[in-house]
């Protein structure tokens, strides 16, 4: 890969961090959109979903920006810890909006979801390294 693939793919994979971060926020101006079967605990599979994905980016990310510098424990300990911060700004966010409300089943929510995204995301990666090898 070039100097300039490897820098764009850096570049690339921070947007998606930033861009899914964006409308996390912005949907979070809203009411809750009812959309989809309902079932229960629909709201926090959908936390944990996107808390995954943002997680498992952010790993991504870091791992592209600091290549053999940050060993995975790190990674995955930095990536929660992003994620769930991000979730409970989220939360404080939403204690401002008139059809939101605060709730810390949310932000446990988006913790679990963190571990699941960046662990999920280490375990795909490295099977993906071993199949090229």
């Amino acid at each position: 890969m070039t100097t300039t693939a490897v820098i764009n793919n850096k570049w690339y994979s921070w947007l998606l961090v930033v861009g899914l971060s964006l409308a996390i926020f912005i949907q979070s101006c809203f009411a809750s959109p009812d959309l989809g079967p309902a079932f229960p605990f629909k709201d926090k599979f959908l936390h944990l979903a996107a808390y995954g994905v943002l997680a498992a980016l952010f790993y991504r990310a870091c791992q592209l920006t600091w290549p053999d510098r940050l060993a995975p424990a790190l990674l995955i300990t930095i990536s929660v810890i992003f994620a769930t911060l991000y979730g409970v700004s989220d939360e404080f966010h939403q204690s401002f909006v008139n059809a939101r409300q605060a709730d810390g089943a949310d932000v446990l929510a988006d913790f679990v979801g963190s571990i699941v995204g960046a662990v999920g995301y280490l375990i795909i990666h490295h099977a993906r390294r071993m199949d090229t090898n």
